[in-house]
């Protein structure tokens, strides 16, 4: 594969074919909650062009889909994800396919934080490098307590630097710069402790945990919930004073639409509020 030419051919060939329920298996587990599953078991569901393909179409489907509420992202087999397809990145040794190939994954990890729902990762097995950084670009995440995460691309040679965007910005800095320049990995307890993931299970139960997650997340107001995820990652990236004007702006909107207004007048009221379905 070269450069833009075959990714837009790749591209089409998802919209025309089974490629697409090759890598990526999409269902509504529950009203709302869309499950995409990496489906690439032998290859440890690498982020191959193929797959981040896949994901960007899966994604921007839901983004257009009005009665989605939340995206579960999972994987079959051993491995949550292994990072890159590095097979694939030996197969082309070029600066311009490299800057393509970690372009498309770093479009990849935005349009998460883009998409109008929350994206919560359920992560069981492995995730390395680009897979660990899925996990922590991913809006939450509950792991399994036999998983384990690593950015192990410096074992190589080769610093995980654009995961290292999405750890430094969901660990504190020395706990993510210590994983990445040992390449060590950790647990999903000490990925807890560190902040990479929200609630470590049993294996047993990641299921249900999941599920009990997005329910609270579905009985909620899409419109507050995607307004909220828009200004939560905007604030973040501002200075104090810059931050509170916006969230003064997001607030004051957010206060004049139809949902707020009937859950407050149902607080009043003492009343569960009647929301309008999206």
């Amino acid at each position: 594969m070269s450069h833009l030419t075959d990714l837009t051919d790749l591209t089409d060939s998802i919209h025309s074919n089974a490629l697409s329920s090759d890598f990526l298996l999409r269902e509504e587990s529950s009203p709302g909650v869309i499950t995409l599953t990496l489906n690439r078991p032998e290859s440890f569901n690498a982020l191959s062009q193929e797959m981040m393909v896949c994901l960007k179409a899966a994604l921007t489907q839901i983004d257009a889909d009005p009665s989605a509420r939340a995206v579960v992202l999972a994987a079959k087999g051993k491995a949550f994800c292994a990072g890159h397809d590095l097979k694939q990145m030996m197969a082309h040794q070029n600066k311009a396919y490299y800057q393509e190939l970690f372009a498309q994954c770093s479009a990849l990890m935005l349009q998460i934080q883009t998409l109008s729902v929350p994206v919560i990762a359920k992560v069981e097995g492995i995730a390395t490098a680009a897979g660990c950084q899925l996990v922590a670009q991913c809006d939450l995440a509950i792991a399994a307590n036999t998983a384990r995460f690593a950015v192990s691309g410096v074992n190589l040679g080769l610093f995980c630097s654009t995961p290292s965007v999405a750890l430094s910005r969901n660990l504190g800095r020395k706990a993510a710069f210590e994983m990445l320049v040992t390449g060590a990995f950790i647990s999903a307890q000490d990925a807890f402790e560190k902040g990479l993931v929200n609630q470590v299970v049993s294996a047993d139960d990641i299921h249900e945990k999941v599920g009990a997650l997005t329910q609270m997340i579905v009985q909620k107001p899409k419109f507050a919930i995607s307004l909220g995820k828009k200004l939560f990652y905007q604030q973040l990236e501002l200075g104090m004073h810059q931050a509170y004007a916006l969230a003064t702006d997001t607030m004051a909107c957010n206060m004049m639409d139809d949902t707020a207004l009937e859950g407050i007048q149902a607080f009043v009221d003492k009343r569960k509020p009647h929301w309008k379905p999206t």
